[in-house]
């Protein structure tokens, strides 16, 4: 008999709760649980406000949840500070962003090195540049954002994501700026290095289409997991997993 698969994401009892503007306090997110598997891509679901975007700050450790636990490769993020929360973000997680996110006084490459370099990586500009060539950029590498269309920069941004071989990948919305035929083509160069990699993919899309590329697809709807897609593994609130 095989061995289960060790979960690489575990996400326990999760919730989030802010205080609104009247001093009421709002719910965002309410005990949520599951798991994500190496190599899997996995879509987070829901309509505008469902708590989608929380979720993935929490992923990331960018935000503190109100109760739960969120632990990457069995490390629990919340039992680290803000340094450590940061430590374990640059050694193991990347992002792809709606916005880019790119510096604009940098060119292309400087900004694919910019998190090879913060690491010491003495083969930062070599990786860089093989990085940018496998996304067709090779002929862009001095380029700044401002002189390169929409699809050009997700690409740098896709290039600056997979550089520093994350074992997880949050994408919020990465095609949510781009036209149809642009976002396509940068989802299917996304899946294509999300294969080569080995990397988790967490993609938060509020696109249909996208989100069945998936191979599995978590709904979210009014801050609560309303249905896993087959396939999934939910888990119970000490975070067994639930018997099929």
């Amino acid at each position: 008999m095989s061995e289960p698969k060790q979960a690489i994401v575990e996400v326990r009892e999760l919730s989030k709760t802010v205080r609104d503007a009247g001093g009421d306090a709002l719910t965002i997110l309410h005990s949520l649980s599951f798991q994500l598997f190496p190599r899997e891509s996995v879509a987070i679901v829901g309509a505008s406000g469902s708590g989608k975007s929380t979720l993935l700050g929490l992923l990331a450790g960018l935000d503190t949840p109100s109760t739960g636990h969120v632990l990457i490769e069995g490390q629990d993020l919340f039992a680290r500070d803000e340094d450590g929360r940061a430590a374990l973000r640059g050694a193991r997680i990347g992002f792809v962003f709606q916005s880019f996110q790119l510096l604009p006084n940098l060119t292309a490459l400087e900004n694919v090195m910019l998190p090879l370099e913060l690491r010491g990586d003495p083969q930062a500009k070599a990786r860089a540049t093989r990085m940018l060539q496998r996304v067709g950029l090779g002929e862009r590498l001095q380029h700044r954002p401002r002189v390169l269309s929409g699809g050009e920069q997700q690409r740098v941004a896709l290039a600056r994501a997979f550089v520093v071989e994350p074992a997880l990948l949050l994408a919020d919305e990465p095609t949510g700026s781009l036209d149809h035929a642009t976002g396509a083509q940068v989802m299917a160069l996304m899946d294509e290095l999300n294969r080569e990699s080995g990397t988790t993919l967490v993609l938060v899309t509020h696109d249909e289409r996208l989100a069945a590329r998936c191979q599995r697809q978590l709904r979210i709807e009014a801050g609560r997991l309303s249905e896993v897609a087959e396939g999934a593994s939910p888990v119970a609130p000490d975070g067994a997993a639930v018997p099929a």
